[in-house]
């Protein structure tokens, strides 16, 4: 991320780097040696933001206009306006790196998104290569540099060592729950991600909005953990939880805006099938999805968030974007993951079996009949140890050796 960061800081001159809390963007910003050497604020303190409200030039302007890093900017979003007026002023790229807790497209009280000012970057929680050093996320931009034939070869050069997954759910990929190495590792884990919570709760959503009720707003979280993977529906959460509906749409958009909650559209060409049209619902950290269960086994859409997570992050990477989709009908046929990128798509099916068969691949062969031209092929990630051609252009890979 860091290199995106700056190459960022080269071309506009405001980059605004979120996330959610504890991803690390703090400490990025304040230990690399391309971005230590800035004026670097903080508006957790209250000095900071009172005078970002009461005079935001003075904060703004510091010595000869020097490069200002500004952490936990939604803190005080209305020196957003301030910002602009300056960058209007003196257009320099690279004057203000911006970090915050929240999506600031998505919150309702900014006015100012600094639109053709700002490049917008999202630090997501580590993936298994960054964990194993690797700083990387999973190899998807070399299976669309690769046809289809040769991805078996592709795979087989992979040097990320096989792990069980469930260890790596179970951990997630906020920094320090996912880096500890102690003999009470599991314990600890679970003491992070209780603070975590609370302090999410307690701080970050009451300066967001307003909620009515942190004892709903927590079953909410619990019931939508439980469905990781599924189809959004209002009504059965608002059924399920007790919740009227338009706090539970209000509540999601919460979730969304401070990257708790991942919403995956569907794909939306229609060619000869009813598709479904609501998006799947998935966690930023499937650790801290399992603690708020009070579950210790993950299962199967728990390998699904894993995949989602590593996709977000290469997305967030890739100077082409690609737009990480889903494919469903009406009638049951579905992929977990369409991946669409400069025109080619890419489907993936998450299985957490071993030895998946045929049958397996029923959602993939459908979806490849349906998108000949376009398709690359499919990928089957399970939780074996073969790669094989299960179908027609349908390669099973184990998850471990593509993210």
């Amino acid at each position: 991320m860091i290199g995106r960061v700056q190459q960022a800081l080269a071309l506009f001159p405001v980059v605004v780097l979120t996330g959610a809390r504890q991803t690390g963007k703090s400490t990025l910003v304040r230990t690399d040696p391309a971005l230590r050497e800035r004026r670097y604020i903080t508006l957790d303190t209250a000095i900071n933001r009172e005078l970002a409200a009461a005079d935001p030039r003075t904060l703004l302007t510091g010595q000869n206009g020097e490069a200002l890093t500004i952490d936990e900017v939604q803190r005080t979003p209305d020196l957003l306006l301030t910002i602009k007026e300056l960058v209007d002023a003196n257009r320099t790229n690279g004057r203000f790196l911006l970090t915050g807790s929240a999506n600031l497209l998505l919150l309702h009280h900014v006015s100012e998104s600094l639109a053709g000012r700002a490049r917008y970057l999202t630090l997501w929680p580590m993936t298994r290569r960054e964990q194993l050093g690797q700083a990387r996320c999973g190899v998807w931009s070399e299976v669309f540099a690769q046809p289809c034939p040769q991805w078996p070869a592709l795979f087989a050069q992979q040097d990320a060592p096989a792990e069980p997954w469930r260890n790596l759910a179970l951990r997630g990929g906020y920094p320090l729950p996912a880096l500890l190495n102690t003999p009470t590792a599991d314990a600890d884990r679970e003491e992070i991600f209780s603070g975590y919570t609370q302090t999410y709760l307690e701080r970050d959503l009451r300066n967001l909005a307003a909620i009515d009720s942190l004892v709903d707003f927590r079953r909410l979280m619990r019931a939508l953990c439980l469905r990781l993977g599924g189809v959004l529906n209002q009504a059965d959460l608002a059924r399920d939880t007790g919740i009227p509906r338009t706090t539970v749409g209000r509540y999601l958009s919460l979730l969304e805006t401070s990257y708790q909650l991942v919403r995956i559209e569907p794909y939306a060409v229609n060619r000869n099938k009813r598709l479904v049209k609501s998006p799947k619902l998935y966690w930023s950290d499937t650790g801290l999805a399992l603690h708020l269960t009070g579950s210790r086994e993950p299962g199967g859409a728990h390998l699904e968030n894993i995949v989602c997570n590593d996709l977000l992050v290469w997305r967030e990477l890739d100077p082409a974007r690609p737009d990480i989709l889903f494919w469903r009908t009406s009638s049951g046929e579905e992929v977990d993951f369409v991946i669409e990128r400069q025109g080619r798509l890419l489907g993936v099916e998450v299985k957490a079996s071993t030895s998946p068969g045929y049958n397996d691949s029923k959602g993939l062969r459908v979806w490849l009949n349906e998108y000949r031209d376009e398709a690359l092929g499919g990928l089957l990630l399970h939780g074996g140890e073969e790669t094989f051609w299960i179908a027609e252009r349908v390669l099973a890979v184990p998850w471990w050796k593509v993210i």
